[in-house]
């Protein structure tokens, strides 16, 4: 019995290559069940002042119990160039687009928030020296 070696050749040129995608997909589909199974979708829960209207455009930021105990907190804006506390400028004191606000002048002052520049009124007994710093950025 001879082997013919041109009809083997034949069929194995003629053959095109077969991919078994099962194997594939039953991996995706177990990468996809473990992803969904081990991610959080919970929403934190974010208290917002009742005060705040959607008029409100100051851009103060909501500083609540969750943002912790610091003193002094970083406001950045970008491009800023001017920081205006109670009328006297503080902009010598801008470190990398950002200021250091004291925390009771966020609670109860007053933060207007423009492009480049930032303007504060601070509430009773603040001083504007101490109301703002250069923060370590």
């Amino acid at each position: 019995m001879a082997i013919d070696v041109k009809k083997h050749k034949k069929k194995v040129v003629d053959q095109k290559p077969s991919i078994n995608l099962v194997p594939f997909i039953d991996i995706l589909f177990t990468i996809m069940i473990f992803l969904v199974v081990t991610s959080n979708f919970s929403a934190t829960d974010v208290q917002t002042d009742d005060s705040s209207t959607a008029n409100d455009a100051s851009g103060k930021p909501n500083v609540t119990d969750i943002s912790g105990d610091q003193e002094y907190y970083i406001v950045p804006v970008a491009n800023l160039q001017k920081v205006t506390v109670n009328g006297i400028d503080k902009s010598n004191l801008i470190s990398g687009s950002a200021i250091g606000v004291q925390a009771r002048v966020m609670d109860e002052g007053q933060i207007i928030i423009k492009p480049g520049e930032i303007i504060i009124t601070t509430p009773a007994g603040v001083s504007p020296d101490k109301a703002v710093q250069r923060p370590n950025v």
